[in-house]
């Protein structure tokens, strides 16, 4: 379904960005200024690197602007990055759950600075995942293997922390993406414990969402989370290849299973350079498969254009669904 009605809220697919050499792998996102989307690129094969580009506002225009980073443990390189957050001044804060750091890139892609290292104490980490920026401008981390968030200063400076290992109020379980409302409440994907908790800003438990299933409310191992300016809740939930939508309340509105029934402009420049991909592609019964997530990782809401991205992990694209603000019915005068 292209467009879908649920309520007084209107989702429009709107295109895909992605390809071979320019999206593979994408596992977390954040949006800059000017409509610039960031994406953490990781893959087995050893691409790694942060992409900066413009996903446009329809199939065609988007455009890679530039990439920092790289394979590697130096200052400046990655082994397995796998969160995102961008503070007020556009800087670029990565985590690496490889080297159990974090490092600093100015929005041009300059090094800046790196910190952390594998422990359990403060302003150490055990596999880093998510991150986001908090109201007061602090840095929020999930220490995965830990089992907790911490908070720091955007120069690495400890400040706090809560969470440990646990499925009760609170507690959590190999937690992975985060993000923050416009209230400064904090969103976390407690991947193992198959739902999203949600905490004021000092870290105090307000409620949880979610349980391990495959139905309305229910998740497999949950990858990350996003709100939109009205306070709408989307749960990338990974096993279960969708992303499911809820009100601020926790009440469910809909899901996302994927609608990419055009390729991208990269994606189409491949099949058309490679005349055995094409041919194959012409063969299949159906292509409808090609069209839904596979094991989507990441979610991020551009609150400029009133869009959701998902990172569609396996098939190396991001697919974009428009809310629509100013939704009317077709007419058809017969």
């Amino acid at each position: 379904m292209l467009t879908r009605i649920v309520g007084d809220r209107v989702y429009d697919f709107s295109h895909v960005v992605g390809g071979r050499n320019e999206v593979m792998g994408p596992v977390a996102l954040a949006l800059g200024s000017d409509g610039e989307l960031f994406a953490v690129i990781t893959r087995i094969e050893g691409t790694c690197n942060v992409t900066r580009f413009h996903a446009g506002g329809r199939a065609g225009e988007e455009e890679v602007v530039s990439r920092m980073g790289g394979k590697g443990e130096e200052p400046g390189q990655f082994t397995w990055p796998s969160g995102i957050a961008l503070d007020s001044e556009s800087n670029v804060y990565v985590s690496d759950s490889w080297t159990n750091r974090i490092s600093v890139f100015s929005r041009d892609g300059s090094y800046l600075r790196m910190f952390g290292e594998i422990g359990d104490g403060p302003g150490q980490f055990n596999r880093p995942s998510g991150m986001a920026i908090d109201y007061e401008g602090n840095l929020l981390v999930v220490d995965t293997h830990n089992h907790r968030i911490q908070k720091l200063a955007t120069d690495g400076r400890y400040i706090s922390e809560w969470g440990c290992r646990g499925s009760g109020e609170g507690e959590l379980d190999s937690p992975w993406g985060i993000t923050t409302d416009s209230d400064g409440f904090i969103y976390v994907a407690d991947h193992k414990n198959h739902r999203i908790q949600k905490f004021d800003p000092d870290g105090r438990f307000v409620f949880a969402l979610g349980s391990h299933g495959n139905g309305n409310y229910e998740f497999d191992h949950p990858s990350d989370v996003a709100i939109d300016p009205d306070g709408d809740i989307y749960v990338c939930d990974w096993a279960n290849h969708r992303v499911q939508a809820f009100d601020s309340e926790g009440s469910y509105l809909t899901t996302f299973i994927g609608d990419a029934q055009e390729l991208s402009k990269w994606q189409k420049e491949y099949v058309l350079s490679n005349p055995d991909v094409y041919k194959a592609r012409r063969r299949v019964y159906s292509l409808e498969t090609e069209w839904r997530f596979a094991l989507p990782t990441a979610v991020a809401f551009d609150a400029a254009e009133s869009r959701l991205m998902v990172a569609d992990t396996q098939r190396w694209r991001i697919q974009i669904y428009n809310k629509l603000l100013d939704y009317s019915d077709p007419q058809f005068n017969i």
